[in-house]
Order: C-alpha cells, then sequence, then structure tokens
C-alpha cells in the first residue's frame, strides 16, 4: 500500500500548528483546573494525542514539505522518522502517544498515571518541536 501524503504551504503549516498549541494548551487546562487528574486523565491523553498528530504534520511540512492524509497514524509516523534533525527521537515520541490512543479515547479501561505523564512529556516535546522550527507566522 503506498502512503497517502499532501504538500504543504505556509497556510497549512499555520493552521497545523496552531491546532498543536489548542490541543496542547486544552490538554494543559484540563490537567490543571481538575478536582482529580485521574478522573479527566483519558480526555487529557487524548487531547495530547492529538496535538501530537498536529505537530507532526508541521514537522513533516516543515522538513519533507508534505505530510500524511488518511486514518493510518502508521504512515505519519513513518513520514515523520524521515525528518532532520531527530527524525527517529521525535517519531518514538509520536509512537508513544499514537499507542496511547485507542485506550485513551475508546476503551472502557482509563489510562494509568504513569503513561497520563508520558503522554503529556511526548507531546510537549512534540509541540515544542515544532514551534522551534516553524518560521511561519
Amino acid at each position: 500500500m503506498t502512503s497517502r501524503t499532501r504538500p504543504c504551504d505556509d497556510a497549512v503549516i499555520r493552521g497545523r500548528l496552531r491546532k498543536a498549541e489548542q490541543f496542547w494548551e486544552a490538554a494543559e487546562l484540563v490537567r490543571e483546573f481538575a478536582d482529580d487528574e485521574a478522573e479527566v486523565g483519558d480526555a487529557n491523553v487524548t487531547l495530547c494525542v492529538h496535538a501530537g498528530i498536529a505537530a507532526a504534520d508541521v514537522l513533516c511540512c516543515l522538513a519533507l514539505g508534505e505530510h500524511a492524509v488518511g486514518e493510518n497514524h502508521n504512515e505519519a509516523l513513518a513520514l515523520l522518522g524521515r525528518v532532520r534533525p531527530n527524525g527517529k527521537e521525535l517519531a518514538n515520541a509520536f509512537g508513544v502517544l499514537l499507542a496511547m490512543k485507542t485506550q485513551a479515547g475508546y476503551s472502557a479501561s482509563p489510562i494509568a498515571a504513569p503513561d497520563r505523564k508520558r503522554a503529556q512529556r511526548h507531546a510537549g516535546r512534540l509541540v515544542q518541536a515544532a514551534r522551534e522550527r516553524s518560521t511561519v507566522s
């Protein structure tokens, strides 16, 4: 199967970066204002996953001029691995988030506290990398 990608322009980069930041900020707010972090853990992780997806798109756009489209996030993972510098590390962070997506969003079992922290750390890393590398305003 061939991967599906779409070329990027400044509008795509700006829009995806804005979404990455919105999801990230919402995740931080949900966590910060929760009476009990565990009660909103799945929502928080889901927001972190979406922040990571949008940030990965930005990083791919900036480095490769294209980003993955479609529902197969493994294609985005492979594409992110080609980003230089640090594509492998960025892809590893993204992979951690993708591994939590189904449990956080669709499962009856909640995400455990260590995994919530990992999701926040990896999403933050991806969003920060996208911000630092973006020169589009």
